[in-house]
């Protein structure tokens, strides 16, 4: 009786344990399936797609691409941010148009290297535009927070999300100018803060010489920054150096320019132009985002608020007021503070032929000026040389020798001119000789000197 009670006993107990066993092994199969969910890939490749929960991290876990919804809705976009930072930094968005809505929804690359975004029974809502040749690739994600496309036996690098870029701009990322291919590479704004389809407002370099940064609003300037002068933007007088000393900013004889900013922090800076048409650099300080610049921020940074010969005053109310020798193009407008329409010359200048009497026109120099736009490089090695060039030429209107540039004339309008309280160049501007009042000896001194 007590052998067959112990072998009774043996018998529950052990089948006790074996459930015991078999619970363990089903909550360890469950948690391993959840995690496998979440899994941070390594590449996307034509056999392990990216799908809604999953995400692919860089190398040491600065950036991860995605699914979000930037306004928690069914919608779903692919897209690149700053892993652990809260609230997320999306930086890159793949499907900015298209949202996706389906859960089956994946991020996936075929067998000759083309990125691929399914949308369930809706098919491809969103790929790569150029055609690969690749007889084998993957996607990666750098710690630059780049996309690549890469060809598994040569590592070439097929395509990259830094040659799209979207309303961000990250460290060893660029914009271009390329005047030969036609190429230009520009930050276009989300249209709203929760909406990343393609906004108002796109930041871009421009191919004049030198060049500047310039933010449009659709066809039309909206800000700009002045010329470059190899250390800092002319426009932007009291920008901090620990701002620019990262920008790269290079062109070659024929115009083409490209503008990096490069910063190696373990926490990247970044440059975005917002919806609301806000160029920002941000820096992180370790536990929040900081802003490093803005722009724009007063009356006087919006492009051309004061109109043509219009001068806009940092310090002064009201903003505009004519440059010397100008008077408001029509006096209602300007006394209602409507100062687009600018000013005109009071006295026409005296023009003979190609050239100008040295008795009938002078230049008046104003301080502290954001420069123009519309400007034109010439190369001439000092401020004599570049003064006598404009007043021998009629249609120079004005001229500036720059520190970091050498000279620069206008031969049309001066329009988007600023005068700070301090910093900016010396603009000389021409006029007609009876506007000063000067005898001929002075006016030698004022075109000589």
């Amino acid at each position: 009786m007590f052998s067959s009670y112990s072998n009774l006993k043996k018998i529950i107990l052990g089948d006790t344990r074996t459930l015991m066993g078999m619970t363990r092994f089903f909550f360890a199969c469950l948690l391993l399936f959840t995690m496998l969910l979440s899994f941070s890939y390594a590449a996307i490749t034509p056999i392990s797609p990216l799908s809604i929960g999953q995400t692919l991290g860089s190398p040491n876990g600065v950036y991860e691409l995605g699914f979000f919804s930037p306004n928690n809705t069914q919608y779903q976009y692919a897209g690149i941010w700053l892993k652990g930072v809260v609230p997320r930094v999306v930086v890159w968005v793949a499907n900015r148009e298209k949202p996706v809505t389906e859960s089956t929804a994946n991020l996936s690359i075929s067998s000759n290297g083309t990125l691929l975004l399914f949308d369930g029974k809706h098919g491809v809502v969103w790929s790569i535009e150029e055609t690969i040749a690749s007889n084998g690739s993957r996607a990666e994600l750098s710690d630059d927070g780049n996309l690549m496309v890469i060809d598994i036996f040569s590592r070439r690098t097929l395509w990259a999300s830094f040659d799209h870029l979207g309303d961000t701009m990250l460290p060893n990322s660029t914009l271009i100018y390329n005047l030969n291919t036609g190429e230009n590479q520009v930050l276009t704004s989300w249209k709203t803060y929760t909406d990343p389809s393609p906004g108002d407002f796109i930041l871009q370099i421009t191919p004049q010489v030198p060049s500047q940064v310039c933010t449009m609003r659709g066809s039309a300037p909206y800000w700009r920054s002045g010329p470059w002068a190899k250390t800092r933007f002319t426009g932007i007088p009291l920008m901090d150096a620990t701002v620019t000393s990262p920008i790269r900013l290079q062109q070659d004889a024929n115009g083409s320019v490209s503008f990096s900013y490069v910063d190696r922090n373990v926490k990247p800076p970044r440059i975005t132009i917002t919806s609301e048409g806000s160029l920002k650099i941000f820096q992180h300080n370790g536990t929040d985002w900081e802003t490093d610049f803005e722009a724009p921020t007063s009356l006087c940074d919006f492009y051309g608020v004061c109109g043509p010969f219009g001068l806009c005053v940092m310090s002064a109310s009201p903003k505009c007021k004519c440059f010397k020798g100008f008077v408001p193009k029509s006096i209602e407008e300007w006394k209602r503070g409507n100062w687009t329409d600018g000013c005109v010359r009071r006295t026409e200048l005296d023009c003979e032929g190609n050239s100008t009497s040295n008795n009938a026109n002078v230049f008046h120099p104003v301080a502290n000026i954001k420069p123009p736009d519309f400007y034109e490089f010439a190369s001439f090695s000092n401020v004599e040389e570049c003064q006598q060039s404009c007043l021998h030429n009629c249609s120079c209107l004005a001229f500036a020798f720059i520190n970091g540039i050498g000279c620069l004339v206008w031969n049309q309008e001066l329009i988007d001119v600023v005068q700070f309280s301090e910093g900016g160049e010396l603009l000389s501007i021409r006029l007609a000789r009876s506007e000063l009042g000067m005898g001929e000896k002075k006016l030698e001194i004022a075109t000589l000197s």
